[in-house]
């Protein structure tokens, strides 16, 4: 059983720099370097966007271990998104990335009860989606020169 991650739930006007560092530091090398594709990474949505970032903490050191973002609506779709879903090498394989998306769609369910999310997923992980609700409902498509489909996981109520 993985260590629990210390979780960070923040706005980006609140996010600490250095925090802010970390995570364009890990999704470039989860997207740009590791996935060899360059894209604009950063795209507006940071700007008006949730940040989860999922710390490991032992030792006194602390390290970013998973990391998306949860998009309000209107910006990437009609509904709210989860997106830029990154586990960082050092912590693959460790059941990080399904705390984080268990953490995100929690999180989802609280900001924006009964509202679908909607995500656009990487083809690949289309299986690891699926053990969170989410529902492929397009066609594969290639961004970024990596084939995608678009997801969306009903909404839960929150009482």
């Amino acid at each position: 059983m993985p260590k629990l991650l210390q979780w960070q739930f923040l706005r980006f006007d609140e996010l600490p720099r250095s925090d802010w560092y970390a995570v364009c530091a890990a999704r470039i090398d989860v997207f740009v370097i590791e996935q060899n594709c360059p894209f604009q990474d950063l795209d507006g949505a940071d700007l008006v966007s949730w940040h989860l970032l999922g710390w490991y903490e032992a030792s006194g050191k602390r390290e970013l271990a998973a990391y998306c973002r949860l998009v309000d609506t209107g910006v990437k779709f009609a509904v709210p998104s989860i997106g830029r879903v990154i586990t960082t090498k050092d912590y693959r394989l460790g059941g990080y990335g399904k705390q984080l998306m268990a953490e995100a769609c929690r999180r989802h369910d609280v900001l924006y009860p009964g509202t679908p999310n909607r995500i656009g997923a990487q083809a690949r992980l289309e299986k690891f989606y699926r053990g969170f609700g989410f529902v492929a409902d397009s066609a594969e498509y290639i961004e970024d020169g990596i084939a995608h489909v678009e997801m969306q996981r009903a909404g839960a109520i929150v009482g």
